[in-house]
């Protein structure tokens, strides 16, 4: 099967310079609706869908490949060496952010620079550093996806997204998270939940750009800290914003970042 097929590729836009988008856990390409066309004169954008979400094949779905991030990392490469032109900007929200990072470390000559829109490497606790969940918070919130993932989706999609105004991002994630398949969506969130990527920060080379919301529930302002002074050669841009997704929920000030970081 075709990597595009397989990840439901898709090319728009005009430029002469690849970014590729990359969602976060329980959604697909089109969370990127609302940043796409901002950047379809200047760039020539590639949209995708991880494994076992969107309009990916789910019978391509390897659960030994995807039990770490690095199976999904691979996938990046191997979509940009089939339809990339060049070296291209890697955007990639929340889990995505750390796929984009650890195909980075891969394969550096791939990339031009990493946009990460509410990144985190590690989600637990740990000494001093500040995830924002203990270990027992994330063992709960598995068992209970484990044993009512819909109920879960329900509860949960509308805290992650945020934008207490505007209530109908929090039906769509919840639709979009109740159209995953079930059994991929709780392999996917064990390893998303459980990944520490802290080792791996100070191995990326390339420019990034980190994105953080002022008010975030899943990666709360010491993440983006954290990540700013653990990367050599970062930006960090608070955007103010409630909830996780803010290229949803704040769009324009996630593109005027973008633009300014792109052409500084």
């Amino acid at each position: 099967m075709s990597v595009r097929k397989r990840h439901n590729v898709k090319v728009v836009g005009r430029g002469d310079v690849d970014m590729i988008f990359a969602h976060g856990y329980g959604c697909d390409q089109n969370m990127w609706r609302l940043l796409t066309g901002a950047f379809e004169d200047s760039h020539r954008i590639i949209l995708y869908d991880l494994a076992g979400c969107g309009g990916s094949d789910l019978s391509a779905y390897d659960r030994r490949k995807y039990d770490t991030l690095e199976g999904h990392a691979r996938d990046v490469l191997e979509i940009l060496g089939e339809v990339a032109t060049g070296p291209a900007v890697f955007v990639g929200h929340s889990v995505s952010a750390m796929i984009g990072l650890l195909a980075g470390i891969a394969a550096p000559e791939r990339f031009r620079e990493h946009i990460m829109v509410g990144p985190s490497p590690c989600y637990i606790n740990d000494g001093d550093y500040f995830g924002g969940f203990t270990r027992d918070d994330i063992d709960s919130l598995l068992d209970a996806l484990d044993s009512n993932y819909l109920g879960w989706a329900s509860a949960m999609a509308p805290t992650i997204m945020g934008a207490p105004d505007r209530p109908e991002l929090g039906e769509e994630l919840t639709n979009s998270f109740c159209r995953t398949d079930p059994e991929i969506a709780k392999h996917f969130a064990r390893v998303t939940f459980l990944s520490d990527n802290r080792a791996d920060l100070p191995r990326l080379t390339a420019r990034s750009l980190i994105l953080q919301c002022s008010d975030d529930v899943i990666a709360p302002p010491s993440v983006g800290e954290y990540l700013h002074k653990a990367l050599p050669n970062s930006a960090l841009r608070v955007i103010d914003n409630i909830g996780h997704c803010p290229h949803l929920s704040a769009p324009g000030p996630i593109v005027q970042a973008m633009r300014e970081f792109l052409e500084a």
